[in-house]
């Protein structure tokens, strides 16, 4: 059995139907609800690092709060979208799959199988 941690949001149907595809899987899920237990600069610098992407590539890029806060500008550094994800959770990217040392993005919700 996997051990997987999610980070998850309930109201997110993309979200539901990868924790039930990681259940379907007998991995062993510790849900992690983003939007109440902000993970730190740490967490996402490490879930960054597993997926090899950028910190742009992890936001939510047509939230009303990426606007708002003018994220698309190419001056930001990582160091300052990395603390517009703690301040403003909304924008991860969701669900994380996180096991096996690596790293997945559940949409499609099939891509969490890959690190299983």
């Amino acid at each position: 059995m996997t051990n997987v941690t999610l980070y998850h949001n309930p109201r997110c149907s993309k979200s539901r139907q990868t924790l039930a595809l990681l259940e379907e899987n007998h991995a062993k899920v510790t849900i992690v609800e983003y939007l109440k237990t902000v993970p730190t600069a740490e967490d996402i610098n490490q879930i960054l690092s597993l997926l090899a992407i950028s910190p742009r590539e992890l936001m939510r890029t047509k939230e009303t709060e990426y606007k708002e806060q003018n994220l698309a500008d190419e001056s930001l550094t990582d160091a300052q979208l990395v603390q517009a994800m703690i301040t403003t959770p909304k924008l991860i990217e969701r669900p994380i799959a996180l096991a096996n040392n690596k790293a997945a993005i559940g949409r499609p919700p099939e891509n969490v199988l890959a690190i299983l």
